[in-house]
């Protein structure tokens, strides 16, 4: 892959010892209606390591949010590979492959997703109950990831008594209360104003910085991109460039 710029380096290639948490060789995603044929990912290789903070950025309609849901298993691939922990979720059947996502990754949505008549306690440890954990178990783990969002005095609100910050404080620590190996994020800040969303990429850059949390986050802003450790860059269904970034605050460095 080509491409440069102030401040960053090209990516390396992996080493013996970095064992890719997803792995993605020659992935396509073709939507054909029958009279519209749409190649949304043109034959994606992609190595995601355990601990880092990848941003994908792009024009909208570049295949950003069809790469992070192929990646997930949220949508099927048309042909290639795509591997988590070794395991390859493109042979999965439909429950598998929706039990895999339950137990080993997070989800962070723009919209925040959720369930307007649970509270926030509620909202977090749902996940966990679905695994099938304790009530009591669940609703423990529930109160500390909240603790973790600044969240713990506002655990018996309801979304609409939320700000949208807030919503998505709960949308994160939802996410993580099942210890997930990776977290995509599709858009984390899109639907808040510019002071909520650093609030927002400080979190969640705090989490990758201290607890080793991988991210995915698809974003159009060029200042979230930047808070992230690499940042992959999509043209028309493809990878235009793959870069590290240098971090510009001590504050965001591993």
């Amino acid at each position: 892959m080509t491409g440069s710029a102030k401040g960053m380096k090209r990516r390396t290639k992996t080493s013996p010892s970095q064992t890719p948490l997803v792995r993605l060789r020659d992935v396509r995603k073709v939507y054909d209606t029958g009279k519209v044929r749409i190649d949304a990912l043109q034959g994606i290789s992609l190595d995601i390591l355990p601990g880092e903070m990848v941003m994908v950025m792009g024009p909208s309609g570049c295949g950003k949010t069809t790469l992070l849901n192929c990646c997930s298993g949220l949508d099927e691939i048309t042909s290639g590979l795509v591997e988590v922990e070794g395991v390859d979720i493109t042979t999965m059947q439909d429950n598998a492959r929706t039990d895999y996502r339950a137990r080993h990754m997070g989800f962070i949505f723009q919209f925040y997703n959720l369930l307007p008549v649970l509270t926030a306690v509620e909202n977090v440890e749902l996940p966990l109950l679905v695994a099938g954990a304790r009530p009591a178990e669940a609703r423990q783990r529930a109160l500390e990831m909240l603790d973790q969002v600044g969240l713990r005095n506002w655990q018996s609100h309801l979304p609409a008594e939320l700000s949208g910050g807030q919503r998505q404080r709960v949308t994160i620590a939802r996410a993580l209360v099942n210890s997930p190996k990776i977290v995509w994020a599709d858009e984390p800040t899109g639907d808040l104003d510019t002071a909520t969303g650093t609030d927002i990429m400080d979190l969640m850059c705090r989490l990758n910085r201290d607890q080793g949390q991988t991210f995915v986050v698809v974003t159009h802003d060029p200042e979230v991109g930047a808070r992230g450790g690499r940042m992959v860059t999509m043209r028309d269904g493809a990878i235009a460039h793959d870069v590290l970034l240098k971090p510009k605050d001590p504050r965001h460095a591993r």
